[in-house]
């Protein structure tokens, strides 16, 4: 969350808060109330109406149990910190923290004033106070897991890695488990240049857990101190930004606090990144129900349906969000996405074209845009589109394949093979591009392209690392009958019409029984891909 600067208040605190705590003994008596002064909320003209009603709820319960003369510290106390919870939750963090201190002073054994204190602190960047008030929490429950993580990554932050990797190891006495203590034990052996040890703790952390994407940079970094390059050149391109955090039901249960349709997303897609297709569903209609025309929000949903294998109520989300938000790219796309799945490319084209017109830099929406239009038999169009896409993403392998197949279906075959050579040597791990140079060189009509043993090599070398498929049989056939070998062909395709018609691929029947009969008659095939078969 960003700090979230707000207008001045008059602050309910302990007179000692001007020091930036209320530092008490176990023993020592509360503040008295004269100590305690009202506050005033912040600006929460930006919030949601449903968020703006909790927090002025939560002021409202507070000012009654300030006016009441029987009320208890204690009671007095939950009144202050639920006021700051629901400030804390609205990322109103430093209106949230006077709260937190006037909550701390009146019930000092509170664990929870001074751990959610601590995290404003840690979120506004304030890493002295942070620890302060973190270890004031730890003092209270010195078995609590969460506080001795956090406190171990404020030290290593502030450059103190001894000292953090105590609080690690102390949470991993306690919980051997904690695959954030352990994450963070593996950071500090970095910090102090013990890289094989750093190297054991984090390739721990993945054995334990390969999706805790986040160990792989400083694993990384501890290989090519070692000088093992190889090893943290893969590490590097496994690498996240996503934390490796600690079960922390306090902050889980903050996060949840707030009713507002932006708290609800950020929780969705939480769930989305847990992939709790359900559970982030149920989070975004939570949020559709405070805000039914939030197109962002239609579309995580729509994304959390598809994910759960429901297409059509999937479109249906993604129809209402550009509906309701005519440039919001990443809905436009989505629906474009589904509507060519559905091989309705003609409709996708027009939402592939909206996502553009909204992102002109969006290289996916373009790439699937050119798709769809070789589909409808714009393959013209489709080269510009294709062309503009390898111009920022040269290494883009998909657009380089569909831009080769594109010039195949405009005959510009010479074209074509040259960008197939260059793909099969840049490309040597994608069998694709091998094989579809083969499947020109046995077939096009332009006989200056053409090369039958050319293409039976390639075959035979794709035989030797790739499954044998009907396509690739194909290919084999064509081959053949370009170098001459009709009878071996024929050969080919009849065990391939056998093995279509044995399996129930009656629909490639009529394009193997035309090739047959093209062999049998000692002609080649002058047609790289039938129109029912190209890529």
């Amino acid at each position: 969350m960003s700090r979230r600067r707000t207008a001045p208040i008059v602050v309910v605190c302990c007179v000692a808060a001007a020091a930036g705590a209320c530092t008490r003994r176990d023993d020592a008596a509360p503040p008295p109330r004269s100590a305690l002064r009202q506050i005033s909320l912040p600006d929460l003209s930006q919030m949601a109406p449903s968020a703006q009603a909790q927090v002025r709820n939560r002021h409202a319960a507070l000012m009654q149990r300030m006016a009441a003369p029987g009320t208890s510290d204690a009671d007095l106390a939950d009144a202050y910190g639920e006021l700051g919870r629901i400030l804390m939750a609205a990322d109103h963090r430093d209106a949230a923290e006077p709260c937190f201190l006037d909550a701390e002073a009146l019930a000092p054994h509170d664990f929870r004033w001074p751990y959610l204190l601590g995290h404003v602190y840690r979120q506004n960047g304030d890493v002295a106070r942070a620890v302060a008030s973190l270890e004031r929490a730890r003092h209270l429950q010195p078995g609590d897991v969460a506080v001795l993580v956090w406190l171990g990554n404020l030290q290593l932050d502030a450059g103190h890695p001894e000292q953090a990797k105590a609080r690690f190891a102390n949470a991993l006495s306690l919980e051997p488990t904690s695959l954030s203590a352990r994450f963070g034990l593996g950071r500090a052996a970095l910090a102090e240049q013990d890289y094989a040890g750093a190297v054991a703790e984090l390739e721990d952390v993945l054995r334990r857990d390969p999706k805790a994407s986040a160990a792989h940079y400083p694993l990384a970094m501890a290989y090519r101190a070692l000088g093992e390059a190889a090893k943290a050149e893969a590490h590097l391109a496994l690498r996240d930004t996503r934390q490796i955090l600690p079960a922390d039901p306090l902050i889980v249960d903050l996060e949840g606090l707030l009713e507002s349709p932006q708290s609800y997303e950020t929780r969705g897609i939480q769930a989305l990144d847990r992939n709790d297709w359900a559970g982030a569903a149920a989070l975004f209609r939570k949020g559709l129900e405070l805000a039914p025309d939030h197109a962002a929000l239609r579309h995580r949903l729509g994304t959390a349906l598809y994910m759960m294998g429901d297409s059509r109520a999937a479109r249906e989300q993604f129809e209402q969000a550009v509906r309701a938000a005519p440039d919001n790219f990443l809905a436009q796309y989505s629906l474009g996405v589904l509507l060519q799945s559905d091989g309705r490319h003609a409709d996708a084209i027009d939402h592939f074209a909206a996502a553009l017109k909204a992102r002109a830099g969006y290289t996916e929406a373009r790439l699937r845009l050119a798709n769809s239009l070789r589909r409808v038999g714009r393959a013209a169009d489709a080269v510009g589109e294709y062309r503009t896409v390898l111009s920022s993403a040269p290494d883009n392998a998909e657009a380089r394949f569909n831009y080769a197949v594109a010039l195949v279906q405009l005959r510009r075959d010479r074209d074509a093979r040259a960008v197939l050579s260059e793909a099969v040597s840049a490309y040597p791990a994608q069998p694709l591009f091998a094989h579809a140079l083969a499947r020109l060189l046995a077939s096009a009509p332009d006989a200056a392209v053409r090369d039958g043993e050319r293409s039976i090599a390639l075959v035979q070398d794709l035989l030797k690392k790739e499954p044998r498929t009907l396509e690739l049989g194909e290919t084999m056939a064509m081959a053949l009958a370009a170098a001459g070998r009709y009878d071996e062909a024929a050969a080919v395709q009849r065990d391939l019409l056998k093995g279509a018609r044995e399996n129930g691929l009656g629909n490639t029947v009529p394009r193997l029984a035309k090739n047959l009969a093209r062999y049998e008659r000692g002609e080649p095939c002058r047609t790289p891909w039938a129109d029912d078969e190209v890529p």
